[in-house]
């Protein structure tokens, strides 16, 4: 099926049936890229699990008062995703003025194109739209530290291979324990000056 819209636990039941398949999203079934869709299965349930939400985030989006829908490019072997879109999706179920949907990067390039990062399609990347459709923010593919650890590596590896480099990346997300994404929320809430009761 092309085009596909998933709730969250949609996106989840799917990810799990690929790993039990023995594939991937997308036309590219590397068996690398179905090795990390297994990992992100696994990901996603632990942080499924383990997420909670800092009080001053939860307080922000009890309070609001304006609906928008987030809308998640991604795909199934990104593992940056399955770090972050298990929070994105606790986020979201704390406020009922936030639907979060979730779309396929290589079936929405059009999509895509209007959110690049640096002209490159970095997934997962969030887009909030208000109730007349249109953007409020959009955030990723990674936070800001995150982030930083990546373009580090890009510019200078300095002997690190794709593996080790992966291994530093997730072990900053494993001690992290999605604070940092936290705190850019609070932050975007704040700065795009949300409606709050």
């Amino acid at each position: 099926m092309k085009n596909q819209v998933f709730t969250y636990n949609q996106f989840v039941e799917w990810v799990q049936d690929l790993v039990v398949s023995g594939k991937t999203s997308g036309d590219i079934q590397s068996p690398a890229l179905v090795n990390f869709t297994a990992l992100n299965a696994k990901r996603m349930s632990r942080l499924n699990k383990t997420i909670v939400l800092q009080p001053e985030l939860n307080n922000l989006l009890e309070h609001l008062t304006e609906p928008q829908e987030w809308l998640v490019i991604t795909e199934a072997w990104c593992g940056d995703s399955a770090q972050i879109l298990p929070v994105l999706a606790k986020i979201a179920s704390v406020s009922n003025k936030i639907s979060l949907k979730v779309v396929l990067r290589d079936e929405n390039p059009g999509l895509m194109d209007k959110y690049l990062t640096n002209s490159s399609r970095s997934i997962p990347k969030l887009v909030s739209k208000d109730a007349g459709g249109n953007d409020l923010f959009n955030w990723g593919p990674r936070p800001e530290p995150a982030q930083k650890i990546f373009m580090d590596w890009k510019k200078e590896p300095a002997g690190r291979d794709w593996n080790l480099f992966e291994r530093e990346l997730h072990s900053w997300y494993t001690v992290d324990k999605s604070l940092g994404i936290q705190k850019e929320f609070v932050q975007i809430f704040k700065n795009q000056e949300m409606v709050f009761s």
